[in-house]
């Protein structure tokens, strides 16, 4: 038996790879470490995934560590095998049928699952999502010359989604129930930019629209919407959501709700087995984005290693390119009541700022075209540090030319 304590982490996403980079950081050779990821690759950049589709990047320029990465720190890498069962008695975890994993503390970083929603045809052939490398592959295959594709969900991914399969030359028409796209990151003023982008892309948005069915003859041929329209398709994307990957945490017994429960040091209800990234739930919150995810892993690395470290939740920021234009998203996004919301618009140079500001105090901000602000603005949304005179000015255009003084 090794003298050190036997590490499994259950995972090998982005929210795993910056977990070990941290722990190796921090206490090279403290832990005997495996790295079971379900892929058959090693952890990659899902956020390329659009350009991966689009044939602007191929895998490689997506992977983030090769595999000489992980044999230098000396961290056994298991790919395309996902854990199957975990004893929690015997402290086991079981890789398929035959190969055994015994472990002192494990991780699960197992991520989430796209969602499908339970529509009559949801199972034809033709119906893909757009969460992995697989995916991309399943679309790039499906999207042949003239078809047509509809992606279904009008948030990030599913602009990502559509966005890439245009960038193919494939007829593409993004459907969304709501009455604008991204509309928890973005107002409305902000979403109509967004949507102008998409169209001069070549994406067709249609809002507002709810899927019936979809329909075809032992493939997909079209959407029926609940209002009876009728959308062709050759091909549609789901990309409606994810929910976090629970059932190997609920098939051992560990607590959870919408994800795995973990407390503030992002351990479970088992002591010895910690969660941490899209699969983990804190303070009744799961987080769909990256940034909490890494946050998670430095608290982890550090808790692991015997550092005082905890997790107080993640005030959440959202920024990101969508079809070459620049957004930036923070706190509230809709003017609740009593706030003022401070704006400058343009739409013709497809510019867009807004403050939202409360109490004297930044509640949010909405930033299309220009984010260079951001940082100032996700600073004082999370401090919640009263604003001075200057800041409504420079943050809405920047801070003014320093002067040289006499």
């Amino acid at each position: 038996m090794s003298a050190k304590d036997r590490l499994v982490v259950v995972g090998n996403g982005m929210a795993s790879l910056r977990f070990l980079e941290r722990l190796t950081e921090r206490a090279p050779g403290r832990y005997d470490v495996t790295v079971v990821g379900a892929e058959p690759v090693a952890a990659y950049n899902r956020v390329l995934l659009s350009s991966l589709l689009g044939g602007e990047v191929d895998e490689a320029a997506c992977g983030f560590r090769p595999l000489s990465w992980y044999e230098e720190h000396g961290l056994r890498l298991v790919t395309g095998a996902p854990v199957t069962e975990i004893d929690r008695a015997n402290r086991i975890a079981l890789v398929g049928e035959t190969h055994v994993l015994p472990y002192d503390r494990l991780v699960l970083a197992v991520g989430s699952l796209p969602i499908r929603l339970p529509l009559p045809g949801i199972d034809l052939p033709g119906v893909l999502t757009f969460r992995d490398f697989a995916d991309v592959a399943a679309i790039r295959k499906a999207a042949v010359e003239h078809a047509k594709a509809v992606v279904i969900g009008g948030g990030l991914l599913g602009l990502e989604a559509a966005v890439g399969l245009a960038r193919l030359g494939v007829d593409t028409t993004l459907v969304h129930v709501m009455d604008r796209v991204m509309e928890r990151q973005l107002d409305h003023a902000a979403a109509r930019l967004v949507r102008t982008a998409m169209e001069a892309r070549g994406v067709k948005v249609v809002l507002s629209a709810d899927t019936a069915a979809i329909e075809g003859n032992r493939k997909v041929e079209r959407l029926r919407m609940k209002d009876g329209s009728v959308i062709p398709a050759d091909l549609v994307v789901m990309s409606v959501g994810i929910r976090a990957s629970t059932a190997l945490a609920q098939s051992c017994g560990l607590a959870c709700a919408r994800g795995i429960t973990v407390d503030d040091r992002m351990t479970t209800s088992d002591p010895a087995i910690h969660a941490l990234g899209e699969c983990a739930e804190h303070r009744g919150v799961v987080y769909g984005l990256v940034e909490p995810a890494y946050e998670q892993a430095e608290v982890l690395a550090r808790h692991l290693v015997g550092e005082a470290a905890a997790y107080p939740g993640t005030s959440l920021a959202t920024s990101l390119k969508v079809s070459g234009l620049p957004v930036f998203s923070a706190g509230v996004v809709d003017t609740p009541d009593g706030a003022e919301a401070v704006v400058m618009h343009d739409a013709a140079a497809g510019l867009y700022r807004k403050l939202i500001i409360a109490d004297g105090r930044l509640a949010g901000a909405v930033f299309v075209g220009d984010i260079s602000e951001q940082a100032r603005c996700k600073e004082l949304i999370r401090s919640g540090a009263p604003l001075s005179p200057d800041d409504r000015d420079d943050l809405m255009f920047g801070p003014a030319p320093k002067t040289l003084a006499a």
